[in-house]
């Protein structure tokens, strides 16, 4: 079972924690940082956009690479001083500096 968004948000370093559905629409969101629900929207597109283009790539590389790559779990990016991590339709953004990736994943798609 993955973590509420009120859990993520719990997580050391999270500034932010939301759900979108696969086509992009906010579900729900929770900040402690100044995130208007314009950029909440915004971001939940972005989310669901990368992770249409993952699950597409783990099945073109499962096949080139013969390695099982799907189902896709999560992603991450990181640049400048965050990072947004993503599980299923949940993610963050969570201060890179802070951030326990371990924990970020479990939290996001479960233990390993």
């Amino acid at each position: 079972m993955t973590a509420t968004l009120d859990e993520l948000l719990q997580i050391e370093g999270v500034v932010a924690a939301g759900e979108f559905t696969a086509d992009g629409k906010l579900v729900d969101y929770k900040a402690t940082m100044d995130m208007s629900p314009e950029l909440a929207a915004q971001s939940a597109q972005f989310c669901a956009t990368v992770t249409m283009l993952f699950n597409t790539l783990a099945g073109a590389f499962s096949q080139l690479s013969q390695m099982n790559w799907v189902p896709q779990q999560g992603w991450m990016y990181a640049g400048g001083d965050m990072t947004v991590a993503i599980g299923g339709n949940k993610g963050v953004f969570v201060e890179t500096a802070k951030a326990d990736f371990n924990q970020l994943f479990e939290a996001l798609v479960g233990p390993r």
